[in-house]
C-alpha cells in the first residue's frame, strides 16, 4: 500500500489523532485487508515524514491534555493537518475497531499553537537557506493554518514575504 499524504491524513482522522506506531499498524492492517500484502516500512516512513513536512500531518504533544494523554500515554500524536484533504483508503474504514482505539478529542487551541510554532520553525529554516520555493509554499500554508485553527499568522506571512523580497 503506497499511501498518499491525504490517505495518511484520512486514516489519522478516523482516530482524531494517532501515534506514529499506531498509524503504521493501522496502515499495515488496511494493506493486509486490501490484498494480503505487507507495507514497505521504509516507503511508509518516508511518506509520513513528507506528510509532516507538507503540513498534511501535524505533530501534537498532548502534554497535560488528559483526554489525549490517557489514550496515548503522553506520546506525540499525528493529526490531520491544514493542507490535507483527508481521504480514507479503501479497506481502512474499520481499522479503528480492529485496533480498538477510541477516537481522540484534541484541544484545537493547543493544536493551533503547536502548528504555529512548527510554521515559525519552518520559516526560520527557509529564510536561513534562502529557499524561495519553500518561502512561497509556507505563505500558502499560513493561510491554510489560519482557516484550520484559531491562530493569526499575519506577522509570519509578512516576515516570509520580506524574505522573498531580499
Amino acid at each position: 500500500m503506497d499511501a498518499t499524504a491525504d490517505e495518511l491524513a484520512g486514516v489519522v482522522d478516523l482516530f482524531g489523532g494517532v501515534t506514529r506506531a499506531e498509524l503504521e499498524r493501522a496502515l499495515a492492517e488496511a494493506a493486509y485487508r486490501a490484498d494480503g500484502q505487507s507495507v514497505d516500512d521504509d516507503a511508509l516512513g518516508a511518506a509520513i515524514d513528507e506528510a509532516i513536512e507538507s503540513f498534511a500531518l501535524v505533530r501534537y504533544e498532548p502534554g497535560e491534555d488528559a483526554a489525549a494523554a490517557s489514550t496515548a500515554d503522553g506520546e506525540a500524536l499525528l493529526v490531520a493537518g491544514p493542507t490535507a484533504f483527508p481521504t480514507v483508503p479503501e479497506h481502512a474504514e474499520d481499522v479503528p475497531h480492529i485496533l480498538d482505539i477510541e477516537r481522540r478529542r484534541l484541544d484545537r487551541d493547543a493544536l493551533g499553537a503547536a502548528t504555529r510554532t512548527r510554521l515559525i520553525d519552518a520559516a526560520d529554516e527557509a529564510i536561513a537557506a534562502a529557499d524561495t520555493e519553500r518561502l512561497r509554499t509556507l505563505i500558502d500554508i499560513s493561510y491554510d493554518i489560519e482557516a484550520w485553527a484559531p491562530v493569526d499568522l499575519a506577522d509570519e506571512r509578512t516576515r516570509l514575504e520580506d524574505a522573498l523580497e531580499e
